[in-house]
């Protein structure tokens, strides 16, 4: 511990590395009160958007994939249903549900990894997961085989786990035999009564007292709790199409990170997105048995402790693996892998939700079909400004913590959101120069 200028306390996080970009966290404090605090995100230009511009509109999937090693689906889907908008294609019932199926198989892996390998050592007390693997290995086998079966859904639709080759604009270079899909059948059924079982575990966390009222973002469907397509909703009252989501969100800079800052048109406050956004907003569309599940896991209609995210991404595994298993038994064939269409000029948007979030893209073409224009809104930037803010109601609720218990609460706020795999990395330092009118404990 050291003294800053004048006597303050200066908390500092040094920064992070291998997070699409640097992150670090510094906050000064006088006496009892932050005179600032700053969640930064030195995000280095990667130009995805610019490399998009003069290529044809069919390489946009495999391109925009490459952007995350966690969630290519998110980008694939997103990017090939914007294409599909400008070129007026629509998709047969059968590759509707075949890519809702991939994504089942990226939440769960994506899910997983989060939740046992980078979040859980934050509520039983680890450095990280290896060491919690000697005292917890049978939690820590089961995760891993859940994990694989989410890959093995991606390997057999996608043709890889990593940046899947076989989804295109308008559908699939290939569509897998239904019998190879029915012989993921009986793990899919392990994976979902183990992810009910797990859930349980996750929620009896000790979990860190922090309330926040959240404008929930998410997207939003009638019939079925929303992952590939919907409406923009907000538990505000928004309710808008795709193709309006620049007229009400935008993204701006601020002096103290290079990174975008996402931010609702009219509105001071930051809005949420990702699972406490999709459960708060779609509660009523999850299966009778994950909402059974959650109840049973403690969690009300509305989750507004940013720490219980972790239990809200669990019940998202379940239902994930409850929905596989429906379209696996309930899915033929479509009499094409895909749909095509004449290439015309025009502009078009595409939204799916990623694991962390809504991933919103837009696109211009010309006549010949190259891309005049891109842009990509990941989840991450939108969520930057409400992890600021609850970064700051939660180092002025914990004033009192020695400096190692306030700066391990500060990155496991951070790993809540999961905004990238190495938030959880445990190697997070930090600085603290005290005040000596601040509450100690």
């Amino acid at each position: 511990m050291s003294k800053g200028k004048g006597g303050k306390r200066v908390i500092e996080v040094d920064a992070l590395a291998r997070v699409e970009g640097e992150g670090a966290l510094y906050v000064r404090l006088k006496g009892d009160r932050i005179e600032q605090l700053r969640f930064s995100i030195y995000e280095p230009p990667r130009f995805f958007e610019a490399l998009l511009e003069g290529r044809d509109y069919s390489d946009a999937p495999d391109i925009t994939a490459r952007i995350c090693g966690i969630c290519p689906v998110a980008y694939l889907l997103g990017s090939s249903q914007a294409m599909e908008s400008i070129l007026g294609l629509a998709v047969s019932p059968e590759v509707r549900a075949l890519r809702r199926l991939i994504y089942c198989g990226e939440w769960i892996a994506s899910h997983v990894l989060h939740v046992f390998f980078l979040h859980a050592p934050d509520f039983l007390g680890y450095d990280d997961a290896i060491a919690m693997a000697k005292d917890h290995p049978e939690m820590v086998k089961d995760a891993l085989r859940l994990k694989k079966i989410g890959n093995a859904l991606l390997e057999t639709i996608g043709g890889r786990a990593v940046h899947p080759v076989n989804l295109k604009v308008g559908g699939f270079y290939s569509v897998p035999e239904r019998e190879r899909l029915l012989t993921l059948r009986d793990d899919l059924t392990w994976g979902m009564e183990t992810a009910r079982a797990l859930t349980l575990r996750v929620s009896s966390f000790d979990f860190p007292t922090l309330e926040q009222d959240y404008c929930c973002v998410s997207l939003h469907h009638p019939d079925e709790y929303a992952i590939t397509e919907g409406r923009l909703v907000s538990d505000r009252g928004l309710d808008i199409p795709i193709d309006a989501f620049e007229q009400h969100f935008d993204e701006t800079h601020v002096d103290h990170s290079t990174a975008l800052h996402g931010r609702m048109r009219g509105r001071e406050a930051p809005y949420l997105v990702g699972p406490l956004a999709r459960y708060n907003n779609n509660r009523e569309q999850l299966s009778d048995s994950a909402r059974a599940l959650a109840e049973a896991a403690g969690l009300g209609a509305r989750v507004a402790n940013p720490f219980k995210s972790i239990v809200v991404r669990m019940v998202e595994v379940f239902y994930a693996f409850e929905e596989a298993l429906r379209l696996v038994d309930g899915w033929t064939p479509p009499a094409a892998a895909a749909v095509e269409g004449p290439v015309r000029a025009g502009q078009g948007s595409g939204c799916t939700e990623a694991p962390r979030g809504i991933c919103y893209h837009r696109y211009v073409l010309d006549r010949e079909g190259r891309i005049l224009k891109a842009r990509i809104v990941p989840p991450t930037s939108q969520n930057q400004p409400q992890m600021e803010a609850d970064l700051r109601a939660l180092v002025q609720r914990n004033l009192a913590l020695p400096d190692d218990e306030l700066q391990w609460l500060c990155e496991q706020n951070i790993r809540n959101y999961d905004p990238c795999i190495s938030c959880a990395t445990h190697f997070l330092r930090l600085t603290v120069e005290r005040d000596a009118r601040s509450t100690r404990a």
